[in-house]
């Protein structure tokens, strides 16, 4: 039986390659609105984030993924992102 291969993608804060289930995708459209992306199919430039508390919360402080998607991340994003986290 064939093995499927196993997407990796990049956490932008740990640069660990990691499946792409493990990770959390936020997009800026052509418009240049940012949201988070929980499916991985949004059309637009994507920027990939450990699911990890810790991590969102330096992503905040860096201010990293403002830089990679060129564009400044409202305050709602991050809480959004938080969130996430919230029920866990």
């Amino acid at each position: 039986m064939k093995q499927h291969k196993i997407p990796l993608r990049k956490c932008v804060i740990t640069n660990e390659q990691l499946p792409k289930r493990e990770l959390i995708r936020v997009v800026k459209n052509k418009e240049g609105l940012v949201s988070v992306d929980l499916t991985g199919k949004v059309n637009g430039r994507g920027a990939y984030l450990k699911r990890d508390k810790k991590v969102i919360l330096k992503a905040i402080k860096t201010k990293k993924l403002d830089r990679h998607l060129e564009t400044k991340i409202p305050e709602e994003i991050y809480a959004e992102l938080l969130g996430l986290f919230d029920h866990e």
